[in-house]
């Protein structure tokens, strides 16, 4: 399975004449399709039982199979793992948990040969512990130049001995961690959003942004098309740290009323970055913003900041008609005001699975893998831009993992109250009947593999018409195929009590929803694609169709 080819009824001239037709565009990325690889569980190239590079470059063909047009990388910087990369100790090399520089060159040129595009994850919120200039600030005293590239404060209470604000980390506990001195006393605290092994970067020294100028530029000259931006809303904060409610605050997550993102002066900063990235015309940026006023959200993709802005509305929609038609509308609404192009996914490395979360309270993973094979022509069929997240394709659920394996960082730091987001992490199956599934030339895998998957590898679906899988790459091909006549809105037509349909502007192509428990009937024209068989020539329930209208 490392070289999967395309089947008899796929040409791979017409997937790669068709994919290329972004070659030439400054703005490819308006319109491609993404796949969200997280390295560690995509695959293994040398047995360890951890996904890498080697194991990305073995299944590009895999990729290209699927149709898609770009592949976003989760971090494979140089890190110690406390929060599976995105705690950079080196923003300008491969961790040898993945490989090395060779390695990841070989892998974007690879893909370009496949015309698929490389991005790359991005953390300029913070740095781990163990960087550099985080080392070199813990061993210099306070108000020293190296100290002026973190948060650093003064405690408040008596001796200090009180963290300076009442901010708590997104991943439980306090957001400040005190030191100790060269003397041996207590002394600063130290701010970090996120673990204690990530403290946050101070933005206001001007040497923070030359720093990330230099990661850019070199990553962009390695040929990286663009960047996935972390905590895109979080790099600035508010002057003087004020105290913040915590009434609405909870791990994981965060509102717009939360101080500790979406601050003014973080526009100043996507500003500075797109000066650089304008240096390089083809390459894009998406920023994971996590903002639902429309406005604000709108901020951050005006013309000279961010290229595209993740929009999570729709992965945090329930499986009801009214729920997703708002969230669509909002999504659409968010980016109009500056011509910028939606964004869509159902799930991430932070999100749980849509097939369990589609399955409700009843756990039925039947109904939940019908209702999000629905969900994907939903968002294929919107305009915009799609991501896809490694394993989304195969209908893979959560995984309800054992405790002994968890490791997550907010299991710990939640005292073992929250489980993390290792569920959404397992590894990819890729063929065979038994575990590791050809994840790993090994025994083990970072994560254990469920013994139950085998009607989900790869190998499984690509020799099935009705599987997820050839869902997924039918769609994708159907999306491209008709793209040049659809427009970048969407009209909504009348539909039945818990059903929606709407067709693109400018196109033919019409999608309809069923959310009920029976059978609807169809728009009028010709089926092109459903999720699931029709029922007497109607919609079955839980599903979706395109029809050409």
């Amino acid at each position: 399975m490392s070289n999967v080819v395309p089947s008899k009824n796929t040409d791979p001239s017409d997937l790669a004449a068709r994919i290329g037709q972004l070659d030439d565009s400054t703005s490819w990325w308006r319109n491609a399709v993404f796949y969200q690889i997280y390295p560690r569980s995509f695959a293994d190239s040398n047995g360890d039982g951890v996904g890498d590079l080697g194991g990305v470059i073995n299944r590009l063909g895999y990729l290209e199979l699927l149709g898609v047009d770009a592949i976003w990388l989760s971090p494979v910087m140089a890190s110690p793992m406390a929060d599976h990369g995105y705690d950079v100790s080196n923003p300008r090399d491969i961790d040898p948990l993945f490989g090395d520089l060779a390695t990841f060159d070989a892998l974007v040129a690879a893909a370009h040969e496949r015309e698929i595009r490389v991005t790359m994850d991005l953390v300029p919120n913070h740095t781990s512990d163990q960087h550099p200039w985080f080392v070199e600030a813990l061993a210099s005293p306070p108000g020293s130049a190296a100290r002026a590239r973190y948060i650093f404060r003064e405690g408040r209470g008596p001796g200090g001995s009180q963290p300076p604000n009442n901010w708590p980390s997104v991943f439980g506990g306090p957001a400040w961690t005190r030191v100790t001195e060269a003397d041996g006393t207590p002394g600063q605290w130290y701010l970090h959003i996120f673990a204690r092994e990530q403290p946050d970067l101070n933005w206001d020294n001007p040497e923070v942004f030359d720093d990330l100028a230099r990661t850019l530029r070199f990553w962009l000259d390695r040929g990286v098309d663009g960047f996935r931006i972390d905590v895109a809303h979080g790099m600035a904060k508010p002057d003087g740290l004020p105290d913040m409610d915590l009434s609405t605050v909870g791990l994981l997550v965060n509102d717009d009323n939360d101080l500790r993102f979406n601050n003014p002066g973080v526009h100043a900063i996507h500003r500075k970055i797109r000066e650089v990235m304008n240096d390089y015309p083809s390459a894009g940026n998406v920023g994971e913003i996590w903002v639902d006023d429309n406005v604000a959200f709108a901020d951050y993709i005006r013309h000279d900041e961010l290229h595209l802005g993740f929009n999570f509305r729709l992965a945090k929609a329930e499986f009801d008609v009214d729920e997703i038609r708002t969230a669509i509308d909002n999504s659409l609404a968010s980016v109009a005001s500056v011509q910028g192009a939606p964004t869509w996914t159902l799930s991430n490395h932070d999100v749980e699975r849509e097939v369990t979360r589609y399955a409700g309270e009843s756990g039925d993973l039947r109904v939940g893998i019908e209702r999000a094979r629905a969900m994907a022509l939903v968002e294929f069929a919107l305009p915009g831009s799609i991501f896809i997240y490694n394993g989304e394709e195969l209908g893979l659920p959560n995984v309800d993992l054992p405790d002994e394996v968890l490791q997550d960082p907010v299991w710990e730091r939640s005292g073992h109250t929250e489980r993390g987001r290792d569920g959404c992490r397992v590894p990819l199956p890729w063929e065979g009947s038994a575990a590791p599934f050809g994840f790993t030339t090994g025994s083990m895998t970072w994560l254990p593999i469920p013994q139950d998957w085998a009607s989900l590898t790869v190998e499984a679906q690509l020799e099935n018409v009705d599987s997820t899988l050839s869902l997924y790459r039918r769609a994708i091909e159907l999306r491209y195929e008709r793209k040049q006549s659809d427009g970048d809105a969407i009209e909504w037509y009348g539909a039945p009590e818990g059903c929606l349909a709407f067709r693109r502007t400018g196109g033919h192509l019409v999608c309809a929803l069923n959310t009920n428990d029976h059978p609807v009937a169809l728009p009028p024209g010709e089926v092109l694609l459903s999720s699931a068989p029709l029922i007497n020539g109607e919609l079955a329930p839980n599903a979706a169709a395109w029809l050409a209208g």
